[in-house]
């Protein structure tokens, strides 16, 4: 396949607004210079001077996968286009060292690759901190972005993309992912420190786990019960039972063999006892599967989902898979916008699955922040 999802303008970048110097912006890898302004954006929408924190235990959790702009400088075999600065400018691990360093934060700090889980489990590890006061703020979240052609020509040698790049999750076209780009950052923090200073609560983590598939059929073949596994230990992080939660954030990436183990595992976690369907739907059917960020942009889709109290159709579903026992699950697959009801009294919930393509899962417990005004 040569589609994908793809952002515009990455090669855009004020690089002195960060210190940085235009000949050294030159060999920057773009995800280290889109998490810079990812970041900036989030901690200026979370009402905290991003240059103000200098010396603080603020933590940064990043994942990422692939370093295509590599192929361009440090491995491109003509040793000449190796600079002063494209060594460190292509290191994935300075990606999260450089946030640190630009803001001054002296948090843990530090760069993931479990492949399609990075994200997620940034998060998972960012919220630890954050518990054990290691840190008092932390930033979670993922990058990923396509800049040259060998990951993609090893995907499909795996047969593992789209042909049409759409991630046509649990329809019985689904045929593989579509890759897709992407950058997201999200702010934490202890939720009494937050009541404290009065901030801008968009949602709440309650829990959230990960484990390994361990053996399975094949390497990248994902395991239905280490999936029911995560799901159930994050539920029990979250001191909730399985019916508390509404809405699942599938992982979702769209493959004739990953789509029907992943329903039968979530329906064997929260199914059971349910007086209601469990609503599952997936954001990689909007713009495909974005790898190390995909985690991030699953949360960020819950959270405004909870906002607006609506769930947004899940697209490319036309013709349910067959492989899945639909009529013996618990679950239902919004193809229109529909209403997030919950009963008096109750909270709405939802849980977010990242399982990676390296056998690492992780799945998270999100509730809605209820403003007192309300």
């Amino acid at each position: 396949t040569r589609y994908g999802s793809f952002i515009d303008e990455i090669d855009q970048f004020d690089p002195q607004f960060f210190g940085i110097s235009p000949r050294e912006a030159n060999s920057l890898d773009p995800q280290q210079r889109l998490l810079l302004e990812t970041s900036y954006t989030a901690l200026e929408n979370a009402g905290l001077p991003p240059f103000d924190l200098q010396g603080t235990a603020t933590g940064v959790f990043v994942g990422l996968s692939f370093d295509d702009y590599a192929q361009r400088s440090v491995r491109s075999g003509d040793f000449s286009r190796i600079d002063a600065f494209s060594s460190l400018g292509n290191t994935r691990s300075i990606a999260a060292g450089r946030i640190a360093y630009v803001f001054g934060f002296q948090g843990p700090t530090m760069q993931l690759d479990t492949t399609c889980s990075s994200s997620l489990l940034a998060v998972h590890l960012a919220c630890q901190s954050l518990r054990s006061g290691e840190s008092n703020l932390a930033l979670a979240g993922g990058v990923n972005l396509m800049l040259s052609p060998e990951v993609t020509i090893g995907f499909c040698k795996l047969k593992a993309l789209s042909k049409d790049g759409r991630c046509k999750t649990f329809d019985a076209s689904a045929d593989g992912y579509g890759r897709g780009e992407g950058c997201g950052v999200v702010v934490l923090k202890r939720l009494s420190d937050a009541v404290a200073n009065q901030d801008n609560i968009l949602a709440l983590v309650k829990g959230s786990a990960v484990n390994h598939d361990g053996v399975s059929n094949g390497l990248t073949a994902p395991n239905g019960a280490a999936q029911t596994a995560v799901i159930r230990q994050a539920i029990a992080n979250a001191n909730l039972e399985p019916e508390q939660i509404q809405y699942v954030e599938a992982h979702g990436t769209g493959t004739s063999l990953g789509d029907p183990i992943e329903l039968l595992a979530l329906n064997r976690a929260l199914g059971e006892k349910r007086s209601e369907p469990l609503v599952v739907g997936s954001v990689k059917t909007n713009f495909g599967h974005l790898e190390a960020a995909a985690g991030v942009a699953g949360l960020m889709k819950v959270i405004l989902s909870l906002q607006h109290k609506q769930i947004p159709p899940h697209l490319h579903l036309s013709n349910p898979n067959p492989h899945i026992p639909w009529d013996r699950l618990a679950v239902e697959v919004p193809q229109s916008l529909i209403p997030w009801t919950v009963a008096e009294n109750e909270s709405r919930r939802a849980g977010i699955s990242g399982f990676g393509m390296s056998g690492t899962n992780a799945h998270l417990i999100i509730e809605e922040a209820v403003n007192e005004a309300d």
